[in-house]
């Protein structure tokens, strides 16, 4: 147990895991997977009953890297918690449903199809005011208006991860983004002002016959038009626009209780009463709380033939990390480890002896490897939070996440298991080798083999 606040600030890319608004896996699914024929007839009846239309709305912290570098892990997520009380507060407030887990800076809302478009934004508007006037970060959102898979309280799909990598990757801090899907249902006179991504400056004038037409300030007409939703990240979600001002929404936020947290509820309500001014605060905080673990993360390869039907597809690797799991709980130690998650191509084990942990990563990488499946391991020992959520699963936080996650996903090779120093200094070492690596000018040390 350590009773100090970690004083040295996250690695670069800290709280920013693939699917960071993560459900659960969908096992009765996969099973009526394996149990079918595995075609593309198969797959499009066993999601048909799950697909679910309306607006998928995805936020992401912009800046976080940058402080987290001078910040300990309790003070990053009592900053990262903010922007997602704001959002959660005014997107339940017009009729939104809290999608997956809302682990690091992420946050994922569903938007039934009967919603109004213009009163949605200008919900959204209003928690972008609200954030930039009361929270220590900004957030990047992006709206699109699609077709999805609803499983087990997550959005699966080509839409759902295209909105998600638009919003991870193309957007800043109070930022509002909003794909032609969305654009084509403001009604006439919306009052919206929206400016194509690309710079090119536009705003939505009238509706005309199939489309809305974009009256250019220099006159001239454009048609936004739906494009095929197979084919490509620009066709899935066609033009996008900046929300550069609109109407604002009222009191439209609500009291709908907490956003699905990634910790447990005592550590949660100790946070929301979290002063990080206090260092006495976060001294007790941290002793009743942060635990020394070791972290095991591994990240499955994807399969060496995609599938030319996104149906199949999706099936394909949901049973792949299926699969995973349970190959994973088999070799897991009876005592002293816990699997964490699996998420996508992700699966997280904290152990309580590194020791135990570098021959489990050791075993799980050739029990995968003969499945036919590759992965890429990291392991990182240090103080972690984690602990039973509300809604009975588990998660984890902490710097060992974020080492364990750049030596793996970032900078490991296909097959590769990765150490850490603090785990090498302390489990045994057979056949690793010592590398060095800089990343956003931060060099890291490790041992690979």
């Amino acid at each position: 147990m350590t009773t100090d606040t970690p004083t040295t600030g996250e690695e670069p890319g800290a709280f920013d895991l693939a699917r960071d608004a993560a459900p659960g896996l969908p096992l009765t699914l996969v099973e009526r997977w394996r149990a079918s024929g595995r075609t593309a007839a198969d797959a499009r009846r066993l999601l048909g009953a799950h697909v679910t239309t309306g607006y998928s709305v995805v936020s992401d912290s912009a800046g976080l890297t940058r402080l987290s570098r001078s910040l300990g892990l309790l003070e990053v997520l009592a900053l990262i918690d903010g922007p997602k009380r704001v959002l959660h507060a005014y997107g339940i407030g017009v009729g939104g449903r809290a999608m997956g887990v809302w682990a690091a800076d992420n946050a994922q809302l569903f938007h039934p199809a009967t919603t109004d478009a213009g009163t949605l934004l200008s919900a959204l508007l209003r928690a972008q005011d609200e954030i930039g006037r009361t929270c220590g970060i900004r957030v990047g959102i992006g709206v699109h208006h699609g077709d999805y898979y609803d499983l087990d309280g997550g959005l699966y799909g080509a839409e759902a991860d295209a909105v998600e990598h638009l919003v991870e990757n193309h957007t800043e801090g109070g930022e509002i983004v909003v794909t032609e899907a969305v654009a084509e249902r403001l009604p006439a006179g919306h009052g919206f002002v929206l400016r194509r991504k690309d710079g090119h400056g536009f705003v939505l004038r009238r509706k005309d016959g199939h489309g809305f037409v974009l009256r250019r300030k220099d006159g001239h007409g454009f048609v936004l038009r739906r494009k095929d939703a197979h084919d490509g990240q620009a066709r899935l979600l066609g033009a996008v626009y900046r929300v550069l001002d609109g109407p604002r929404a009222g009191d439209a936020a609500t009291d709908g209780g907490w956003y699905p947290i990634p910790y447990p509820a005592a550590f949660y309500e100790d946070l929301l009463r979290f002063d990080p001014r206090d260092a006495g605060s976060a001294a007790a905080l941290a002793a009743k709380h942060l635990r020394e673990r070791t972290v095991v993360l591994a990240e499955r390869g994807e399969p060496g033939a995609a599938a030319d039907v996104p149906e199949v597809a999706l099936l394909t690797g949901l049973d792949l990390s299926a699969h995973m799991r349970e190959i994973g709980l088999r070799l897991l130690p009876a005592e002293g480890a816990v699997e964490v998650k699996v998420a996508g191509p992700l699966a997280i084990y904290l152990f309580d002896d590194p020791g135990a942990a570098v021959p489990f990563a050791l075993e799980l990488r050739a029990a995968l490897a003969e499945a036919g499946m590759t992965c890429r391991i990291g392991l990182d020992s240090g103080p972690v939070l984690s602990g039973r959520t509300p809604d009975g699963g588990r998660d984890v936080a902490g710097a060992p996440v974020n080492q364990a996650s750049k030596m793996a996903q970032d900078l490991a090779a296909p097959g590769v298991v990765c150490l850490s120093e603090a785990v090498a200094a302390q489990a045994g070492l057979g056949g690793f080798t010592c590398v060095q690596h800089t990343v956003s000018g931060v060099d890291l040390t490790f041992y690979q083999g």
